[in-house]
């Protein structure tokens, strides 16, 4: 390309180059500084540029990368790029900005290509907006519409957003709580709840506020699966009421042995802070609320409170319905809390104590397992667009939910469109099938006669659990009837690894093969890419290019 590839200090982020062909013998190639050129190559000498066309946003150039391109006509290319809003590097590092990336959709009239061409704009066809880069992306001819794979949906920029309607202070009614009389005119502020609480996926943390004199000798906490036992032996008046629980129904079960509590006096000035903290049994169960719901006794029931009760003014306080708190931060004072006491176990302080050591056992050293399969995968969303640009009149974007994807398509074969997407420890074959038949089928279930529908083909079993022991996989691609490749980058000259995972050959099988195939004896560098092209017998030929090699693997 005419212009060097450099970097300097001017504040100027640019983009890696990148290039798809247009034709066997035309080539569309970014220079990552806004400049996209058309290049006409031949087997002898430096390749021409026949056409020259810059992206400019806001009367400044803007680097992009190149995902794809596809042919719409015997005439007309379309290049699909992506750029950030904001290049720049003092834009980049404002704290709290989250970065906006825009999908554009560049058309190129072949016949106006000519060698000694000036630079000229780029011709949009359409733009999309979101949150992250596409991971990947493929136009499909059979239904005339983009496919965008990426960690956020894209929106249309020209549909407007509809602002959320703001009431009025005059338009807001409270709610009434249970026993509460709204119209009763209020002379003293509101009695604050007997505790405060939050929630993670897996666990629970209780916030109670107690007088700062107590003492930890006072406090008796006990678990069940079911139930909290809560005692404060403090004879003294507070204003504020201390709770108490007997054998308390909680509103889902936990874990005992997991559960613990802390006391910290010195969270506030008169007052200190007594945390629970609860591992849920069903990880990802959102809780209502703490406690169960008490029994409403029943108009023949006239029996007295049994011993273990508590009299009726108290039995009211401690049964009070209170609604989590939302907003993490008013609950600082308990992650500080929980912060020392979970540092300590990490780095093995001993904040007991009393002498028990430091660390882990060495006989578990190096072996503790994190749980790293919960994290395979990168969770994605799926937008479709038009060739106008718009949004299919078959797809709705309240169908794209986010899910795990593993693998993608090879790039540059065409063999049809399929995906993996996670399921437990396995993966699941997801085929694109754009037939009349697929077509009809989605019409009799509610959708268009040009809908699209994705068919469960095939599954990898365990294929996640084991692409979670792989912690330098650089791409993972997937080429139908044939097996999931994981391909590692290779780098700090150790050479790069292909692991292929055979599909089972029946359902009834138990096994199924696994490879791997040394790529580099570590040489030629890093992996920087991977494709695959079809050869002149027909077989598959996947191309990886490292820093200094080449590598052509065939018979996959």
């Amino acid at each position: 390309m005419p212009t060097p590839i450099s970097t300097d200090d001017s504040g100027f982020q640019r983009e890696y180059p990148s290039a798809t062909f247009l034709a066997p013998t035309l080539v569309a190639a970014s220079d990552g500084s806004g400049t996209l050129y058309a290049l006409s190559i031949s087997h002898q000498g430096p390749h021409e540029p026949v056409g020259i066309f810059n992206l400019a946003t806001e009367q400044q150039r803007s680097p992009f990368k190149i995902q794809y391109s596809h042919r719409i006509g015997p005439t007309t290319a379309v290049v699909v790029i992506s750029s950030k809003l904001n290049s720049s590097v003092e834009g980049s590092k404002k704290k709290g900005t989250h970065p906006t990336f825009e999908i554009r959709a560049i058309k190129i009239n072949l016949l106006s290509l000519k060698p000694g061409d000036t630079a000229r704009p780029m011709d949009v066809i359409w733009q999309r907006q979101g949150a992250d880069l596409p991971t990947y992306g493929q136009y499909v001819e059979s239904i005339n519409s983009h496919l965008l794979l990426s960690g956020s949906a894209y929106a249309d920029p020209s549909t407007p957003i509809p602002t959320p309607y703001e009431p009025s202070p005059d338009e807001i009614a409270p709610i009434p709580r249970t026993n509460e009389n709204l119209d009763e005119p209020t002379t003293s502020p509101p009695k604050p709840p007997p505790y405060s609480w939050t929630q993670t996926r897996d666990s629970l943390t209780v916030a109670i506020p107690l007088p700062s004199s107590t003492t930890k000798d006072l406090i008796h906490v006990s678990f069940t699966s079911k139930t909290l036992t809560l005692r404060v032996s403090y004879h003294a008046s507070p204003s504020l009421p201390i709770p108490r629980y007997t054998a308390k129904a909680l509103w889902d079960t936990v874990d005992p042995s997991s559960c613990f509590w802390t006391w910290d006096k010195e969270a506030e000035h008169s007052y200190g802070l007594l945390t629970l903290h609860m591992e849920k049994q069903h990880e990802g169960t959102r809780w209502m609320q703490v406690f169960a719901a008490p029994a409403v006794p029943s108009a023949q029931s006239s029996s007295p409170l049994t011993s273990t009760d508590s009299p009726t003014s108290t039995q009211d306080d401690n049964d009070v319905e209170v609604p989590e708190t939302l907003d993490p931060s008013e609950l600082w004072h308990i992650r500080e809390s929980l912060e020392k006491y979970t540092s300590s176990l990490r780095d093995g302080s001993d904040m007991s104590g009393l002498g028990l050591g430091s660390g882990v056992p060495s006989l578990a050293a190096g072996e503790m397992d994190d749980e790293v399969d919960a994290s395979v995968g990168k969770p994605t969303m799926l937008t479709w667009v038009s060739l106008s640009g718009s949004t299919p009149a078959w797809f709705h974007p309240r169908e794209s939910v986010p899910f795990q994807l593993l693998a993608t398509p090879l790039p540059g074969l065409k063999q049809g469109l399929s995906l993996v997407t996670k399921n437990a420890i396995d993966g699941l074959v997801f085929e694109l099938d754009c037939t009349p038949a697929a077509a009809g089928q989605a019409q009799a279930e509610g959708g268009t006669g040009a809908s699209p529908r994705w068919t469960h083909s095939s599954t990898y079993s365990a294929v996640a659990f084991v692409l979670a022991s792989k912690r330098d996989t650089r791409c993972t691609y997937v080429i139908p009837s044939k097996g999931v490749l994981a391909f590692e980058s290779g780098g700090s000259g150790r050479g790069a690894n292909l692991y292929l995972y055979r599909p089972a050959s029946s359902p009834k099988e138990n096994w199924a093969k696994q490879s791997i195939l040394r790529l580099d004896d570590g040489s030629g560098g890093a992996l920087l890419g991977v494709g695959g092209i079809i050869g002149k017998a027909g077989q598959i030929l996947v191309l990886c290019l490292l820093e200094r090699t080449l590598a052509v693997i065939a018979g996959i």
